[in-house]
């Protein structure tokens, strides 16, 4: 199935840096596919190389790595309008330690590395866009740590209920626990609690 138009909108809203107008649109759309999955599917496994940088349609997923008891440890989710996908292995081009995976059945727009990279070449501002963007990933990462090394559990739970969109909350809870560094037991105590 082809990109709808107003899903080229949305792609071209996360990417609003860059220009694209008149001949650049069609070259710009081009460049990228539409790939489905259903619930649990695998997008990325560990092990193997990430060979798309996604935009997310529609759905959720979370990238996690495993444990030496083999336990899912969550490191992060993606959603409608978030960019997806295994961005260390994408971007050094080297196998995976991480598993993306679709916690409700996805639909996203996917560009491969060679095209991504053609992005930076031929469309003005990108490079920009590029820097924003990692830095955000950057910050993001660094406050995650940061609330998790300083906040207890009720306060975690509070700071990312507060943040987090609402697709996100009906997914199975033992990827949000473990997101949050807590039993599934914690968490749905604490969400119990807090919703009385």
């Amino acid at each position: 199935m082809a990109m709808t138009d107003s899903e080229f909108e949305q792609l071209k809203t996360f990417f609003s840096l860059l220009e694209i107008e008149g001949e650049s649109k069609r070259l710009f759309r081009d460049l990228w596919e539409v790939k489905s999955f259903r619930q649990y599917d695998l997008l990325t496994e560990a092990g193997t190389t990430e060979n798309y940088f996604y935009f997310v349609l529609e759905g959720v997923q979370a990238v996690y790595v495993l444990n030496e008891k083999g336990e899912k440890v969550v490191l992060g989710f993606s959603y409608t309008g978030s960019p997806s996908g295994v961005f260390d292995s994408f971007s050094t081009r080297k196998p995976s330690t991480l598993f993306l995976e679709a916690l409700k059945p996805t639909r996203v727009l996917g560009i491969t590395y060679t095209d991504y990279q053609n992005v930076f070449q031929q469309f003005s501002g990108a490079h920009e866009w590029g820097h924003v963007f990692f830095k955000n990933v950057l910050l993001g990462r660094l406050s995650r740590e940061i609330e998790l090394l300083t906040l207890d559990t009720r306060e975690r739970y509070l700071a990312f209920m507060q943040r987090c969109p609402e697709e996100l909350k009906v997914i199975p809870q033992k990827y949000l626990a473990s997101y949050l560094n807590m039993k599934p037991e914690t968490f749905s105590r604490l969400r119990a609690a807090i919703n009385l």
